[in-house]
Formats: structure tokens, C-alpha cells, sequence
């Protein structure tokens, strides 16, 4: 029997090809230099994959025991918030920062790379520590670009996932 998760990675792959009917054989010849060109915003970005990912990671993170599966999609939304880190990449400060701000998103890359390593290894107490260093990670760029907000790791049940600085 097929899961509901593959069945909708199977639907979305042949989504995918239907959006792009074109065959290798059907592309121009010579050279094809593809332009990278940001699309969403920044925060759409943030709230709709890193952040949404990170709390999916913790509520795979909070099971007790973790299956197999659990783990599998743990290790996949970590490396889903490195991705977003590389979108990130595409959309520096267009004035001063840059650096900075190429320096923050390759920390938050390194971290949850870091971070899907330990969950491949099934390690709990490694991935609860990766998950508290990728959100400090989060934080120390949100603080450099005065971005009001503050992720918290395991929040307590009350408290809000993520609280204005």
C-alpha cells in the first residue's frame, strides 16, 4: 500500500513534468545559461519553510518512541530549511549588509545540514542540540537585521512559537 506521503510526492513530480513538457531534445542547442531570479519575498520565505519546517521538525522531535518514518521526514524538513537557506542567498540587503547577510545564511545552511546528519543517525539528544544551535542561528540574524522575531526551540506548551524580540 502506498503512503499518503508518496502518493503525494508522486502527484507532485508529475505535476512537475506537466509544467514543463519540453524534452532534452526539444531544447535549443548550444550553451543555456539559466538566470536565478528571486520570486517570493523573503518573508514568505521565512514563515513558509524555514519556520514552518522547524516546527515540524520538533513536533517529529517530541514523539515518543520515533518511528522510522518520523525520522526520514525529520531529516528532510532540516535539509528543506538548508534549501531555504540557498533561496535565501538570492535576496542580499540591496544596500549594506551583504556580507553579513551571505555570512548568516551559510551558518543557517551549515546548521541544519548539521542538524539532518544527526537525525540520519537517529540520535535524539544530538538533534535536540542541533535544533537548539540552528535556532540560534535563526536569532543572531534576525537581532543583525532587527527582524522581531525570536525562534525558540521546545517552546513551553503555553508560550507562543515565535516571540517578538
Amino acid at each position: 500500500m502506498i503512503s499518503r506521503i508518496r502518493l503525494t510526492a508522486i502527484a507532485f513530480f508529475v505535476g512537475i513534468m506537466a509544467a514543463f513538457p519540453l524534452s532534452a531534445q526539444q531544447l535549443p542547442k548550444g550553451k543555456i545559461t539559466p538566470k536565478l531570479e528571486p520570486i517570493a519575498e523573503t518573508k514568505l520565505l521565512m514563515e513558509g519553510l524555514a519556520h514552518a519546517n522547524f516546527r515540524g521538525l520538533e513536533r517529529n522531535l517530541l514523539k515518543n518512541p520515533i518511528d522510522d518514518q518520523s525520522w526520514t521526514f525529520a531529516r528532510g524538513q532540516a535539509l528543506l530549511i538548508a534549501e531555504t537557506a540557498n533561496l535565501l542567498m538570492m535576496r542580499p540587503p540591496k544596500t549594506q549588509g551583504q556580507a553579513t547577510w551571505f555570512e548568516h545564511t551559510m551558518n543557517m545552511r551549515t546548521q541544519a545540514t548539521q542538524l539532518a546528519q544527526r537525525l540520519a543517525k537517529k540520535d535524539i539528544e544530538q538533534s535536540k542540540l542541533g535544533m537548539t544551535q540552528l535556532a540560534g542561528s535563526c536569532n543572531r540574524c534576525h537581532q543583525t537585521f532587527r527582524v522581531p522575531v525570536e525562534i525558540v526551540p521546545f517552546p513551553a506548551p503555553d508560550a507562543p512559537p515565535a516571540r517578538k524580540v
